[in-house]
Formats: structure tokens, C-alpha cells, sequence
């Protein structure tokens, strides 16, 4: 027996209806559909709402406008920044779209009231559209038609699952027209009220709320009345919802609407075309400080106005922070505006011949390899090589100087000295690891020259570089190229400088010690100067962008004053502290500068880097023997029959000696040997011009026929008088001063001259 209730036979058929059942084709449809609408609702909405142009817009360090250029398509349209400022966020909400934080995209009772109201009155009146909404019609830029709002309304919905609600203010408040060829907030409020978006007051926020309802209708120089009706209408409602309380109610109403558009700030001008081209179309906020910047343009303005004057029509100037690194000021030129000749040349960047700026690079470069002391004596005596005759400022010749002084006094021909022992290609290397970008060719292109403005550089190159050298001394950096040891050297040697020979520059007021330099290229056509702190380092260039010359363009007269003015703008800073690790304690002789020799009697003891230690000891002291008296010297072998003294004598080269000896009525040159006692083994004669092998050139006279060659030499005796030889052939004598005039061949000749006491010396020199 089955003791198994049967199954319901509806139960059975019921399961095997359910478990046979296919969807109906309508249903396969509907799922599609739906699926298709999906995707198309979910690519709906392009990646990259907004494909305009925008303006290219610069900040200071700070975030305020320097200045912008305007877009390609003309319109002054700002990248979008950060968020609405909140009052302008409450007008805009109060205004467009009081339910905007509670709708996605689509206020349904916006749109019937809207569509209510269009019947009505049988056309568009109202268009009911939400923030959102309108950010799709800024972007689709479409006509507006009942399939367009549909359209808008599907985008709307999609955009607000893509931003957030203050991502779509933002693009509004970026996007929407503010009247003339002004979109956008940022450019509005900088346009219209003359400040940024984040300093708007109520009244200018409301103002700026109402403009994009209908810009091209309601404008500043037309309807008026119509437009601070809306503004104070808006303002009202604000006040009605306690956004703003009364007093601020009426004092907003009192404001009165801007007259025009302002034109835009023109900050750093130069700077700002230069983020245009490359970074055009974005906000780029820079390192510079805008009160500075302003400060310095103001105070370039009246330098400008005093060397136009001298027909000297450029100028440009550089601030760096030593301790963050950052350009503090760019002033590429002044009065870019005006569209005067080389204006808007940013000198900055422009090549310009270096004159003396370099030498303090190859002052560091000789004492960090121990090819000097800071002191050490270094010839100042005329020179000719091979044609190259480097003259000092003042064209005189002081026979010897100190290296450190040299440097101050930005003296040539010792440094054309430093930089031959030195080594060009060494010192052309130094430049290039210092940062120079200019020197396009070898070394052997500019020779000697390259430390008297033989090579071009920046403003930007060499301001750089001597910051490189600050920012090592304070420990800042660890720089390859640069020793705090020898950069403290360096500035040491030309801080607080005077000049003599062209301004006393302690009348200069100044609250801080300032390492500086200046230098004037050839033919007066480009003024530099350069100047350190612990805090800040200055470069100043001055002249004209043309490349024209003016006699008065000096730099220590026209670039050092500007330099220094900025420096008493700034904040002052104590000086650099000594590194002390760096350096050793050495005795040098007093009067060379050299380490001191077995016969120096006056020494000093200073700090020098180890490598100076290399150096030779001070070769110009030695024992004479001396006459009972002192008036001569006698030789050894007299000294037995006779008295005699030992004396310890400091004795320069010959030429040295003789131009020394003019400047230092302290110099005691070597008394003469005692008659028919001793004889001289050091030469009284040396030659200036030409030296030992040198090739020099036969110029030409007027008419095409060879002109003369000019022979100099120096006698230590001044009563001297000196047979002048030709290849052993007589020419002539000379006294006092001594200086031939010969027309040789070309060819290798040999020049021999001889003195009234039978001491001779030759040349050997090669005519071309």
C-alpha cells in the first residue's frame, strides 16, 4: 500500500509552469533598453566639460594678482582656483537657485513655475534651470529650445553623481559671463572692483551675483538703474534670511556700482610674458613677493627718470632669498608699458657683455686651489700679450697690489695676472659649473679677455651664481663647485669696498655690511653690480637693450647706487658667520702676502684654507750687506776689509718697483753698490713691452706704408741713460723715460739694450 499522499496536481503544474516559463520578448526588450539608456546615461556627460581657452594669470608668492594675459579667444576668462569665496556663494545661491544644496541637478517646482509662467505669457520668459543646469548650458553653448532644456536636464542629473556641489559652483562661478569679454568670477572682480574674488564686499559680491542673469543687458555703462535695482533687491533678500545683519544691509546698499572695467594689475611685467609662453593658459603662482616687487619697480621708475637723462633708457633688477632660494623681485625692464625702444626687453635673460663682474669667481676659484693667499702681492705694471693690453679703470699702473684689494678695486691687469696663472680653460669651467649658460664657445675663443667682459652672461646667470656662493657659506647647501672657506674669502675682500679712483662708497647710508661688485663692460654699453647678504643678494644691471654705449655708463656710478637703494629697502641682516672649521691659522709676511719667508720681520697671523699652504714663501725679502753708513751695499768679499752691516731688505722686480715706489714713498729701494765693491747680480732694467718672445704686429699708417713699433723698458735708476740695439745694429739712447719707436721687418729680431754702468739685457721678438 502507498502510504504517499498523492501530489496536488495544481501544485505539480504550478512548479513546472514557473520552471518552463521564457521571458516574453517584450520583457528582453525592456531589460535592454534599460540597460542601453544606463550606458548612455553613464557616458552621457563628456570627460572634459569645458574646451576654451583661458587666460594666462600669475600670483605672487601670496596668491595675489601680478598680472594676466588675456585668452586666445579674447576673452579674459581665469583658470578656476580653489572655491567660491562664501559671500559670493550666498548671493549667487540667494539669487539663482535657493534650493541648490537640496536638488540632483533638477528643481521639478523651478521648472513647472517656469513652464507655467511661459504659457502664460506665450514665450520663454524663464527657464526654471538650476546652477547646475546652467553649467551644462555655459559648456553646451546651445541654443535654448524645449529639446535643449531636456537635454540640459539629463546632463544636469549626470553631473551631479560626477562633482560635488562646490566643484559645480566652481565651474559656474568660472564660466558664467560677467558682461564684455569678462567670463568668469576671478577676472570679474578683478576687472570690476580692481581686488580679488576673496576681498569682495557684500555689495560687490551681490553685484557680481545678478551680472551673468542677463550681462549683455544690464552692464555697467548701460541700464545702471537696472542693475543696482537687482543688486539691492538681492541684498534685501539677504538681509531678510539674516545672512546679513542691518548695518551691513545699509552700508552695502550705499556702495556705489564701479564706473568702468580697471584695467588689470601690471606687476613684474617680463615675468608674466614669460609665464605666457610657457605656461599659457594657466594660474601659476610664483615666488615673488609683491610688496618687494613693487617697491623695487617704483624705486627703478626714478632711477630711470634721472639716467634717461644721460640718454640711458633701460634698466633691470633681480632680488633673491638666500635662504629659500626664491626670486623675491624680477624687474626684466622698466616702463614696459610705454612702448619705448627696448622696453620690453626682459634684460634679464639677455646676454650682455660681463665686464668685471666675474673677477670675484676667479678670486675664489685661485684661493680654493691654493694658487693664492688673500693677500698675496700681484704685479699692476703695463702689459702687452701678444696685441691683448688690458688697462686699468683709472689707466694708471700701481706696480703691485694685493690680491684681496685687486678684486675690491676691480683692477685689470692683476687679474688678467690671476686668470693667465689661473688658466683660462680652468677658469671657463669654473663659469660653466657656476651656472653660466652663455659661453658658447672654448675657451681659447676668448682667451684673457674672458675676466674683463670678453664673454657674455645674464643678469639671471650671474645674480644665481653669487647666490650659489651665499647660500654655501650659510650652510644651506652643500654645493660642489663652491667652499663656504673660500667664499668667506671672497666676500671678505669686497665688502664695504672704496673706490677711490671713482666714489667714496662709505657716504652711502646703509643699515648692513654688503659684499659687492660692480662692473662696465667695453665701450660703456652695459653697468652691472651685484651685492650679498646673509638674507638677500641684488643684481642691477644698467644701460640701454640697444647695445649703444654712453660715456657716463659706469657701473660703480649708475648700477651700484640702484643696488644699494634696494639693499636699504630691504630688511637688514647681520653678516655671515665666520666657518671657522675651514681654516687653518698661518704666519704670512705683512708686506707680500706670501706665508712667511726665513727674512720677513713683520708678520701677521691670519686664516687660510689648507690648500694655501702650498703657496711659496714671501720671495722678496732677503739679507743685503750694507756699508757702516748704509748708503751702499757692498760685496761679500769687502765685508773683511771694511765694516759692514746685515739688514733685512724688501725688494719688488724691477718694473714692479718702479711703479710701486710712486703710490708707496714707503718703499726704500735697494742703496747702490759701494764703487769697486761688489757687482749687481740683479738686473736694474726690465722690460714692459714687448716681453720675451712675444709676436707683435707692424700696423700700417694711413697712406699703406708700415708704421712704428713702441719699445718700453724700465730702469730702477732714474738717472740712467740706455743704449737702445736693433739686432746688434745702434739705434739710439734715452734717459729718464725710456721708449723707442723702431719700424723692424718682419721677421724674428732681437732687441738688446745697454745702461752708462755696462748692464745689458735682450729680447727676442717676432714681427708679423
Amino acid at each position: 500500500m502507498n502510504l504517499q499522499p498523492h501530489p496536488n496536481p495544481l501544485q505539480r503544474r504550478g512548479r513546472k509552469s514557473i520552471r518552463h516559463r521564457a521571458p516574453s520578448p517584450l520583457g528582453r526588450v525592456g531589460v535592454g533598453l534599460f540597460i542601453l539608456l544606463l550606458i548612455l546615461y553613464l557616458f552621457c556627460l563628456p570627460r572634459q566639460l569645458f574646451n576654451v581657452p583661458y587666460s594666462t594669470v600669475v600670483a605672487d608668492k601670496s596668491g595675489q594678482l601680478l598680472g594676466a594675459r588675456i585668452a586666445e579667444d579674447g576673452q579674459w576668462r581665469f583658470p578656476a582656483k580653489g572655491e567660491v569665496p562664501d559671500k559670493l556663494k550666498q548671493c549667487i545661491i540667494a539669487f539663482e537657485d535657493k534650493s541648490f544644496y537640496w536638488h540632483w541637478g533638477v528643481d521639478p517646482l523651478a521648472i513647472a513655475r517656469a513652464t507655467k509662467q511661459n504659457l502664460s505669457i506665450g514665450k520663454v520668459v524663464s527657464g526654471g534651470s538650476t546652477i547646475t543646469m546652467q553649467v551644462i548650458r555655459l559648456s553646451r553653448n546651445k541654443p535654448r529650445t524645449f529639446k535643449e532644456k531636456f537635454i540640459e536636464i539629463i546632463l544636469a542629473t549626470r553631473l551631479e553623481f560626477r562633482c560635488s556641489k562646490e566643484e559645480i559652483l566652481m565651474l559656474y562661478a568660472s564660466h558664467a559671463p560677467f558682461g564684455g569679454n569678462v567670463v568668469g568670477l576671478e577676472a570679474a572682480s578683478w576687472r570690476y572692483f580692481g581686488h580679488a574674488s576673496q576681498e569682495l564686499s557684500w555689495a560687490e559680491a551681490a553685484t557680481l551675483a545678478v551680472l551673468p542673469n542677463s550681462p549683455s543687458m544690464i552692464h555697467l555703462s548701460k541700464s545702471r538703474d537696472a542693475l543696482q535695482k537687482k543688486r539691492d533687491r538681492l541684498l534685501k533678500r539677504l538681509f531678510e534670511k539674516e545672512i546679513i545683519d542691518a548695518t551691513t544691509y545699509e552700508l552695502a546698499l550705499s556702495e556705489m556700482l564701479p564706473d568702468e572695467p580697471l584695467p588689470l594689475p601690471r606687476i613684474a611685467p617680463h615675468l608674466v610674458e614669460q609665464f605666457y609662453g610657457t605656461r599659457k593658459g594657466e594660474y601659476s603662482i610664483s615666488t615673488i613677493d609683491k610688496g618687494i616687487q613693487t617697491q623695487v619697480e617704483a624705486l627703478l621708475d626714478r632711477w630711470n627718470n634721472e639716467f634717461v637723462q644721460s640718454d640711458i633708457k633701460n634698466l633691470a633688477a633681480l632680488v633673491i632669498d638666500v635662504q629659500t632660494n626664491e626670486v623675491l623681485a624680477y624687474c626684466g625692464n622698466v616702463k614696459f608699458n610705454e612702448g619705448r625702444s627696448g622696453n620690453q626687453v626682459d634684460i634679464i635673460h639677455s646676454p650682455r657683455s660681463t665686464g668685471s663682474i666675474l673677477k670675484p669667481f676667479l678670486y675664489y676659484g685661485m684661493l680654493q686651489d691654493g694658487d693664492l693667499l688673500p693677500h698675496t702681492l700681484l704685479p699692476d705694471i703695463p702689459m702687452n700679450i701678444n696685441g691683448f693690453a688690458p688697462q686699468n679703470f683709472n689707466q694708471q699702473f700701481e706696480g703691485a697690489v694685493p690680491a684681496s684689494e685687486a678684486i675690491a678695486r676691480s683692477l685689470n691687469i692683476p687679474s688678467v695676472f690671476m686668470l693667465r696663472e689661473y688658466g683660462v680653460p680652468k677658469f671657463h669651467d669654473l663659469l660653466k659649473q657656476t651656472g653660466l649658460t652663455t659661453l658658447n664657445h672654448s675657451s681659447s675663443h676668448y682667451g684673457l679677455s674672458l675676466i674683463l667682459g670678453g664673454a657674455e652672461g645674464t643678469l639671471w646667470d650671474i645674480t644665481m651664481g653669487y647666490t650659489r656662493m651665499a647660500r654655501s657659506l650659510s650652510g644651506l647647501t652643500k654645493d660642489d663647485v663652491f667652499r663656504p672657506g673660500a667664499v668667506w674669502q671672497t666676500f671678505d675682500a669686497i665688502k664695504e669696498v672704496n673706490r677711490p679712483e671713482e666714489i667714496d662708497w662709505r657716504i652711502i647710508p646703509s643699515m648692513q655690511t654688503v659684499a659687492w661688485k660692480t662692473g662696465t663692460s667695453y665701450g660703456f654699453r652695459d653697468a652691472w653690480a651685484v651685492g650679498v647678504t646673509a638674507r638677500f643678494v641684488v643684481g642691477v644691471w644698467v644701460g640701454n637693450a640697444t647695445g649703444e654705449g654712453k660715456p657716463g655708463l659706469v657701473g660703480a656710478r649708475t648700477a651700484g647706487p640702484v643696488m644699494f637703494d634696494i639693499f636699504n629697502m630691504l630688511p637688514s641682516s647681520k653678516w655671515f658667520d665666520i666657518p671657522y672649521p675651514e681654516f687653518i691659522e698661518a704666519e704670512v709676511c705683512k708686506r707680500s702676502g706670501h706665508l712667511k719667508g726665513r727674512f720677513c720681520e713683520e708678520t701677521d697671523t691670519i686664516f687660510v684654507l689648507p690648500a694655501g699652504m702650498k703657496t711659496t714663501s714671501c720671495p722678496y725679502h732677503h739679507i743685503v750687506n750694507l756699508s757702516a753708513d748704509g748708503k751702499f751695499r757692498v760685496y761679500e768679499d769687502c765685508m773683511n776689509s771694511e765694516p759692514a752691516v746685515q739688514k733685512t731688505w724688501f725688494t719688488l722686480p724691477p718694473v714692479w718697483e718702479w711703479y710701486y715706489k710712486q703710490y708707496h714713498p714707503e718703499y726704500s729701494p735697494l742703496p747702490p753698490f759701494k764703487p769697486g765693491c761688489g757687482q749687481d747680480s740683479r738686473s736694474p732694467m726690465q722690460f714692459i713691452y714687448p716681453q720675451m718672445n712675444a709676436h707683435v704686429y707692424l700696423p700700417k699708417q694711413l697712406d699703406g706704408s708700415p708704421g712704428a713699433i713702441t719699445f718700453e723698458l724700465v730702469h730702477s735708476n732714474r738717472k740712467a741713460t740706455v743704449f737702445w740695439h736693433l739686432d746688434e745694429e745702434y739705434v739710439t739712447s734715452t734717459e729718464d723715460f725710456h721708449k723707442v719707436s723702431m719700424i723692424p721687418s718682419p721677421g724674428k729680431h732681437s732687441i738688446t739694450v745697454v745702461d752708462d754702468e755696462g748692464n745689458t739685457l735682450s729680447v727676442t721678438v717676432f714681427v708679423e
